[in-house]
């Protein structure tokens, strides 16, 4: 798994999520039962910083991230939604896949190396591509561990 963030593989599914808030509801439900954080915690924080400005990334892609406390290492939760939305991303394509991502409170490099990896991964167009269109949780999780494992390397 790559070294700037933790995925466990019950962290990655598809959502019928709808709207830009039922993603970051079903983000901050899973951060809760997959890494033991309080899910209105984790809520409260992703909204606050999708205030700021929109986590969409561009090309589909969306990173709703935040710094809390009560973890010790960036982990993340990748949902692909069975229906693109808006969200409100610089380029204005409807996001179809969302990379979650909560880092401890006082990480600042860490942070900035866990979104930098999420970013490499979903430039190559050929892997965007396959995550869009992976059936399942278990085919995502597979196809981004085989890609951090091989870059590790």
């Amino acid at each position: 798994m790559d070294a700037n963030f933790r995925l466990k593989p019950d962290a990655v599914g598809v959502t019928d999520a709808g709207t830009k808030a039922d993603v970051i509801d079903a983000l901050a439900e899973k951060f809760s039962a997959i890494y033991d954080v309080d899910r209105l915690v984790v809520l409260e924080a992703l909204q606050e910083r999708e205030a700021l400005g929109s986590t969409g990334f561009g090309r589909g892609v969306a990173i709703p991230h935040a710094r809390i406390t009560g973890i010790t290492r960036p982990v993340s939760v990748v949902l692909r939604l069975k229906s693109a939305i808006d969200f409100t991303a610089a380029d204005g394509m409807p996001v179809d896949l969302v990379f979650g991502l909560l880092s401890p409170e006082g990480s600042g490099v860490a942070h900035l190396h866990a979104l930098a990896a999420i970013s490499r991964l979903v430039r190559d167009d050929t892997m965007h591509e396959a995550l869009s269109n992976a059936a399942n949780g278990e085919e995502l999780y597979a196809m981004i561990t085989n890609v951090t494992d091989r870059d590790a390397a």
